[in-house]
């Protein structure tokens, strides 16, 4: 994927009809089917009511061609915009009964991705003086991985493995389950698929000296401080992708960038982001 490239379509609509189902039920809205005339024709506009980074824009439009695909779109900007109150994202017309029926599931969407993008933006501008990126980790809504990382990239954020599927990241528990950093790293040569990335999560530098010796793609530096972070950074000397993680907030991202690492890894960009304010607004 390149770095505002949507997910597949095909996955979109599963995660979109999911959650249409969820919301609609057996009987649908009963609320707007029994007070909105069914030719009842509206114009809404879906507008940001605190500023922030836009993710999910093909997410919420999908939403509204999935509940009628007679309902015209015309988005105002894309995602990735930054946005303050007022700005409109997208105008919308057609059956007012759909309107109504695809709002809150357009706008929890919208509202949540632009979260996700809007987190990883605020500190991916606090450490924007430095080389330094920052990535998100597997701790995801189940179900919604898919969004949240793009959610990520719309931020200016970068992915790390989608899954348990397509790197090897040696944890703190298989090392204690194999013996060891080097025994768990001569197993993940010897078993794991061939052409994938190998990283291990080291605590310290003891930990360090062993997966260097070894040879690894990455090594995941896990609660080490600045100095202890520029001491690994330097041990590494440019022969593995260095990424620090561990409670890090845009208030400590700074001076953990400054350390020199390649990646600054955060969880709670997509599992706590708070959701950004939007609202969808009937105009006529």
């Amino acid at each position: 994927m390149t770095i505002l490239e949507a997910p597949p379509r095909a996955l979109l609509d599963d995660i979109v009809s999911r959650a249409l189902a969820e919301d609609l039920g057996d009987a649908g809205d009963i609320t707007t089917d029994s007070v909105i005339p069914p030719n009842r024709q509206a114009r809404a506009v879906i507008a940001a009511r605190k500023p922030g980074v836009i993710a999910g824009l093909p997410v919420a439009m999908r939403v509204f061609q999935i509940v009628d695909e007679t309902v015209r779109l015309a988005p105002k900007l894309a995602d990735g915009a930054h946005v303050t109150p007022g700005d409109v994202l997208i105008e919308i017309s057609g059956p007012a009964r759909s309107l109504l029926k695809a709002e809150r599931v357009a706008l929890n969407f919208l509202g949540h991705l632009s979260g996700v993008a809007t987190a990883t933006a605020d500190i991916a501008d606090a450490i924007a003086h430095t080389k330094t990126k920052v990535c998100c980790t597997r701790k995801t809504t189940p179900g919604l991985r898919v969004l949240e990382k793009y959610a990520v990239r719309c931020g200016g954020g970068v992915n790390h493995r989608m899954g348990l599927y397509d790197a090897v990241l040696i944890k703190d528990n298989h090392i204690a389950a194999a013996g060891g950093v080097a025994q768990a790293i001569r197993g993940a040569k010897t078993s794991a698929p061939r052409g994938v990335k190998l990283e291990v999560e080291v605590d310290t530098l003891t930990q360090l000296d062993e997966a260097l010796v070894e040879g690894v793609d990455q090594i995941l530096l896990d609660n080490m401080g600045p100095a202890l972070l520029k001491d690994a950074v330097a041990r590494v000397a440019g022969r593995a992708i260095t990424e620090a993680s561990g409670s890090i907030t845009k208030a400590t991202a700074p001076a953990i960038a400054e350390s020199g690492v390649d990646l600054i890894s955060v969880g709670w960009i997509t599992h706590s982001a708070p959701c950004l304010d939007l609202g969808l607004d009937f105009i006529g």
